[in-house]
């Protein structure tokens, strides 16, 4: 079956409808009491399982705004119409489409398209990982203190802001943190050398599906924040690295949660 490149197709045609959609300035509402959403990511997510459901109609489809669709196969997409839905909705252009295939819950096909910038980054198990064709590697950089990392803070209030700790003693240690507001392709620059690592808390599965496929097809490592086995719909926080970093990064990882900083925050003085 042409389960990639089918899933490219419909990425690059949903990523088309999101250009569309976003020249015409649409506003947005929120989805419970934090969260955006937007017309576009309602129907970005309409084509794409009514896609899916064409080319694969027993597969189960888990999609970000509740459209999916359930069944008995042991396949089962997972899709976010539109991963970076704040950045989307303020015209800032970093967000993107991604669909990630599991099989019996192991991945094994993704794709995360960037229609802002052309950029398909795609992997299947075994078969390594591209962007626009192109075989990609993650880094090789070999030092915590060499490296630039990135990760993403939740909506408002959800995880009490832990994540503000990580991110610091983080930004004190490495070269710093960039923050993109998209998971996915946070986890597509890792696995394209463009960051040597990423961590976040809270993720969904189809956040991060797709993403987790690439860095390991791209010779990355993938696990918990705690060094345990990471798994798409259970795991409750996720680091992807070039696996040269990994054992560092655990180790700034470890020291945190058990409240060792290496840093001290800075004290706020009032300006003289």
């Amino acid at each position: 079956m042409r389960y990639l490149e089918t899933a490219v197709e419909i990425a690059h045609e949903a990523g088309s409808l999101l250009g569309n959609y976003l020249e015409k300035h649409i506003g947005f509402e929120l989805k419970g009491e934090f969260d955006l959403v937007t017309e576009a990511d309602r129907a970005s997510e309409r084509l794409v399982v009514e896609r899916l459901r064409t080319h694969f109609p027993s597969h189960n489809i888990v999609a970000e705004e509740g459209g999916g669709h359930q069944s008995a196969s042991e396949y089962c997409w997972f899709v976010d119409p539109l991963d970076g839905t704040t950045n989307y909705a303020h015209s800032f252009p970093m967000f993107n489409v991604t669909l990630g295939l599991a099989s019996a819950g192991e991945m094994v096909a993704g794709v995360v398209y960037d229609p802002v910038r052309r950029e398909t980054f795609t992997a299947e198990r075994g078969g390594g990982a591209y962007l626009n064709n192109r075989r990609m590697h993650v880094s090789g950089v070999q030092r915590l203190a060499d490296s630039l990392a990135s990760t993403g803070f939740p909506s408002r209030k959800r995880h009490h802001n832990v994540n503000i700790h990580f991110y610091y003693q983080v930004a004190m240690a490495t070269h710093g943190v960039r923050r993109t507001g998209s998971a996915a392709l946070d986890l597509a620059y890792v696995a394209a050398s463009r960051l040597d690592f990423f961590w976040e808390f809270g993720l969904k599965p189809w956040d991060m599906a797709a993403g987790t496929l690439l860095v390991r097809e791209a010779g990355g490592q993938v696990s918990d924040m705690r060094g345990g086995a990471h798994s798409v719909t259970a795991s409750e926080h996720l680091v992807a690295d070039n696996g040269a970093l990994h054992g560092e990064v655990l180790q700034i990882f470890s020291e945190i949660f058990r409240g060792e900083f290496r840093e001290s925050m800075p004290q706020i003085e009032a300006p003289r």
